[in-house]
């Protein structure tokens, strides 16, 4: 396993400030989430308000062996489940937008994610926004000092799979801080009492990506997009969180993203 960093006090305040960032950046974007909106011109608004503030987009030309990543935004649309690319396609009413986000301030990376319904969607898919979202949460219940990677997984995946989703097993969560990636994997499946120890400082990425149907998915010949393979719908909800002794902390926050949608009517309930 490679090594697991522990961030200290002074680096979590750094990420905490990279953190504010990105929740402002996403909630600037969700402002323009509506029919005829194209995803190129919500890309725009995330990159020009980052560097606005000094930060660097995290994803924009981050490299794999699929090469660079061309934007600042993953713009993952209804069956797409993550790493989708912004483009000339204008939102349509019933829509499923997944938008993943990250920030370099300060040296440090944060980075979440928040799924929107564009106007109104269908009864099941709101379903699977609202269950991936409180999956989230439930992750990061365990995200505490004493429990194990294994505990966050199994907390998302017992919960979402009573309502018989799929748990994408090839995409996960990780760690966060000078890297964008970082270890430990944090996977949104697993069993309890197994994985790497949570220690203090420990800054991980939680974030449970959750399909209507199977769990299976397919890569695109992009080398990025991932969607299901049964083309139903995906949801997919992040927070950068830091392990404590009793309670995590969550250093990422959609509450500058709630209050746009609380004027648009496109509220995601927990």
């Amino acid at each position: 396993m490679k090594m697991i960093f522990l961030k200290s006090e002074e680096e979590i305040l750094l990420i905490k400030e990279s953190a504010q960032v990105l929740g402002k950046a996403h909630a600037e974007v969700a402002k323009w989430i509506k029919p005829g909106i194209t995803t190129n011109k919500l890309d725009k608004v995330a990159e020009e308000y980052i560097r606005d503030y000094q930060g660097i987009p995290s994803f924009k030309g981050y490299t794999t062996s699929s090469g660079k990543f061309p934007s600042s935004l993953c713009i993952s649309l209804n069956d797409t489940v993550v790493h989708g690319f912004p483009s000339g396609y204008q939102l349509q009413e019933g829509d499923v937008l997944s938008i993943d986000c990250g920030v370099k301030l300060n040296g440090f990376h944060s980075d979440s994610a928040y799924t929107y319904p564009v106007g109104e969607v269908r009864a099941e898919t709101m379903a699977l926004l609202k269950h991936t979202k409180q999956s989230l949460y439930l992750g990061i219940e365990q995200a505490i000092v004493g429990k194990r990677v294994g505990d966050i997984g199994y907390a998302i995946q017992n919960y979402v799979e009573r309502f018989k989703y799929g748990v994408v097993r090839e995409l996960v969560g990780h760690g966060v801080g000078r890297e964008l990636h970082e270890s430990p994997e944090v996977p949104n499946y697993g069993k309890r009492g197994q994985g790497p120890a949570l220690k203090e400082g420990m800054v991980l990425a939680i974030e449970p990506m959750i399909t209507l149907g199977k769990k299976d998915v397919v890569q695109e010949k992009d080398g990025w997009t991932i969607r299901t393979s049964d083309r139903k719908p995906a949801a997919h909800f992040e927070h950068t969180v830091v392990v404590r002794k009793g309670k995590a902390e969550i250093l990422t926050t959609f509450k500058y993203i709630e209050e746009v949608i609380q004027h648009t009517t496109l509220m995601v309930s927990v």
